[in-house]
């Protein structure tokens, strides 16, 4: 004889040489021969290893004390016990015990991935990831929503979530940011047939986001292949020394160009310009060659400026001296502040002016 106990949170199922016989409620229990009992949680769907769900329901005492729940194919049941969700039911027969908990149940409808407004965002915690997908789209983004290869509509930020069904959910994310495009190191050959670099960079925005994926296959590559040619456009035109000096007149004429493009490829260009232009190592070595000589032709023209204006102050100086004595003398007295200030003692006397005796002292001295 073996004793059996049945917990609180538990039911016992009888069975009498292998047939259900009964419920059994918490208590101990002895059994011996042919009679056995199974142990089952009442936090649990009903499960047996002994026999089927339907002959267990089939027993009106046991049929009296579950609440069940069949869900369909193509279908999902949102299981709630007491109000709270517990979990989610995929297609199949649930019976759970009813006497200590209340067991609701709501059904979802999987015909379509999109999940509905009735159902709370908050269960997905809570929820087996293989049942759902989830899309965060951020701030900055739109997202194109593709439902079985075919476009359903444009998602602004948040999070979303889809169930998963036969139906394939794709989401294609955008940048609704002013975004940079560069293109460096873009080698053309100007009229004058020497070969540059440049080096351009354009700002755009995407305007229509539905039809730039629907009717523009790669917009950011064509505006790419758009602004170089009509980079080569331009600068073919130009001879190096007018493309060095018009830098401006080519940003004007590509971002004209590129404006042109608008239209046709569902983008708002904001700005664009040159950045800079390479040139080759032999042709920057004699344009440093030039500039250094260029540089000192002015250095010296700006030093014969200057030896030609002081020479001029000296001449005017002189000529005011000759006419003016009490100018004549104010410069003799700057000349001897001058001088006293690196001697100690001068001895002067008074048969010749004071100028011609420093100049006396001074041949003197030498």
């Amino acid at each position: 004889m073996k004793k059996i106990i049945v917990n609180e949170n538990q039911k016992g199922l009888l069975f009498y040489g292998g047939k259900f016989a009964g419920l059994l409620n918490a208590g101990r229990y002895r059994v011996s021969g042919s009679k056995e009992i199974e142990i089952v949680s009442q936090d649990q769907p009903l499960y047996s290893r002994k026999c089927s769900l339907e002959t267990l329901l089939s027993d009106r005492a046991v049929a009296e004390k579950l609440t069940v729940a069949e869900v369909a194919d193509g279908a999902l049941a949102l299981h709630f016990v007491n109000g709270k969700f517990s979990d989610a039911l995929t297609a199949g027969k649930y019976a759970f015990f009813s006497d200590i908990d209340k067991h609701e149940f709501q059904t979802v409808d999987l015909s379509s991935p999109e999940v509905g407004e009735y159902v709370p965002r908050y269960i997905f915690d809570k929820i087996d990831p293989s049942l759902y997908r989830k899309v965060e789209v951020a701030q900055y983004l739109k997202a194109r929503l593709y439902i079985g290869h075919r476009f359903s509509k444009l998602l602004d930020a948040g999070t979303y979530y889809f169930w998963q069904t036969d139906l394939r959910v794709d989401v294609d994310l955008v940048d609704t940011r002013l975004t940079q495009m560069d293109i460096l190191g873009q080698e053309i050959l100007t009229q004058d047939k020497v070969s540059v670099r440049v080096n351009f960079v354009c700002n755009y925005r995407v305007t229509d986001f539905i039809r730039i994926a629907e009717e523009v296959n790669d917009y950011a590559e064509q505006l790419h292949v758009a602004a170089q040619l009509a980079l080569r456009d331009c600068v073919s035109k130009y001879r190096l020394d007018d493309l060095l000096n018009d830098k401006e007149g080519v940003s004007a004429y590509v971002f004209a160009r590129l404006k042109a493009k608008e239209k046709s490829l569902y983008v708002e260009i904001a700005d664009a310009g040159v950045k800079d232009i390479v040139l080759p190592g032999e042709i920057r070595d004699i344009m440093n060659t030039v500039l250094v000589v260029e540089k000192r032709a002015q250095a010296n023209v700006i030093a014969r400026r200057e030896e030609v204006a002081s020479t001029r102050s000296l001449l005017n100086t002189a000529k005011l001296m000759e006419e003016n004595q009490t100018l004549y003398k104010l410069k003799e007295l700057e000349y001897v502040e001058r001088i006293c200030e690196n001697v100690g003692n001068i001895t002067l006397n008074g048969n010749v002016d004071i100028l011609s005796q420093l100049v006396n002292l001074l041949q003197k001295k030498e």
